[in-house]
């Protein structure tokens, strides 16, 4: 028997191992623990010990690293932060492929780190379902893949996925506007989405819809645009032409929220608010000078991918994820996607990126 089968079957057997488990969906926190005092009763439990030491250097961990080109804002920064985290550590090597929107191309890109031998693989595919014959493929020769945003269709494609929370968007940008029109049950709601054939946009549709029924309010007006510049200036002059008073915008994208803006300006319409939707350092600059009608983003975190590379490094490494007490790498990390205002948004300003 080969060394490389043997080395796929021991991989298939750990994978299996790892699906009988309970997956678990774990939110990164930023915060640590809020008090240094002891339990009351230190006899009632076993001490948990955080997991300590895991940026020390250790083996030479080579990841590589595949995404979409980055045709707007938000998938640059992706790349860019993949980038910066991996420089951060002295014990990794990004080999970077040429970011490409052809799902062919991307293939071949993994299936040369196999070949490569890498000793992990961050992808953050063009298409989920096109790349889960060949994520399987690089998880059966014994190397662990950190899938980022987009989904495999297959459980076996990975061995972690890092998520943003698409139904939470718009469940955090329902909940917002509720706070402020919550009293005024007659306010109008309108919705700029990104493009209605993609499961995300359906999701944070339906998070939306779903937060504002929870104060009795509707998305009483709906254009869908198509994550651009331009299709989102075309969707919102066509919305507000259609829609004479308006009191509230939710925007799902902040890149095609540039056209969004234009629009608005264009129109001379300063009636209502809106909230943007990913956090870009546009917007939040916005925010900040309290210069236009933005008020709020919801965040889907551009930094997903330099999750992936933490996550491949310590997978590698075969370290736990600091500050749980369970063993191992999560097999699920969703990102929580908050609200930023006035009040927090030099909190959030560093993880922005440019439109």
């Amino acid at each position: 028997m080969s060394a490389r089968t043997e080395l796929a079957r021991s991989s298939r057997r750990r994978r299996t191992v790892a699906l009988a488990a309970v997956a678990t969906t774990a939110v990164l926190l930023a915060a640590g623990c809020t008090s240094n005092e002891p339990p009351e009763d230190e006899g009632s439990a076993a001490p948990q010990v955080a997991a300590e030491g895991n940026d020390e250097p250790g083996e030479k961990v080579v990841i590589g690293f595949s995404a979409p080109a980055a045709d707007h804002g938000w998938m640059g920064a992706i790349t860019q932060s993949a980038v910066d985290t991996a420089d951060q550590y002295s014990d990794v090597e990004l080999r970077q492929a040429e970011a490409t929107n052809d799902v062919n191309v991307q293939i071949s890109q993994v299936e040369q780190f196999i070949n490569d031998g890498v000793d992990a693989i961050v992808l953050l595919p063009f298409d989920g379902a096109a790349l889960t014959e060949v994520a399987t493929k690089a998880m059966d020769a014994g190397i662990p893949v950190i899938n980022v945003d987009r989904e495999f269709s297959s459980p076996f494609a990975a061995r972690a996925t890092v998520l943003g929370d698409n139904y939470g968007m718009g469940v955090s940008a329902g909940t917002y506007i509720c706070e402020q029109l919550g009293d005024t049950p007659d306010a109008v709601v309108a919705e700029v989405a990104g493009i209605d054939s993609l499961p995300l946009t359906q999701d944070r549709s339906k998070g939306f819809k779903d937060a504002l029924s929870d104060c009795g309010l509707d998305v009483d007006a709906r254009v869908a645009a198509d994550f651009t510049v331009q299709g989102g200036e075309t969707a919102t002059s066509n919305l507000l032409q259609a829609e004479p008073k308006i009191d509230a915008i939710w925007n799902h994208d902040d890149d095609q929220g540039v056209g969004v803006l234009a629009a608005i300006e264009n129109a001379g319409r300063d009636e209502f608010f809106m909230v943007g939707g990913a956090g870009s350092l546009d917007v939040m600059e916005h925010i900040k000078a309290d210069d236009s009608v933005l008020q709020a983003t919801v965040i889907y975190p551009s930094t997903q991918a330099a999750d992936g590379i933490k996550l491949a490094r310590l997978v590698v490494h075969d370290k736990n994820m600091g500050d749980l007490v369970s063993a191992g790498v999560p097999r699920t990390t969703q990102l929580y996607a908050p609200v930023v205002t006035a009040d927090n948004v030099d909190q959030y300003m560093s993880i922005g990126f440019r439109s």
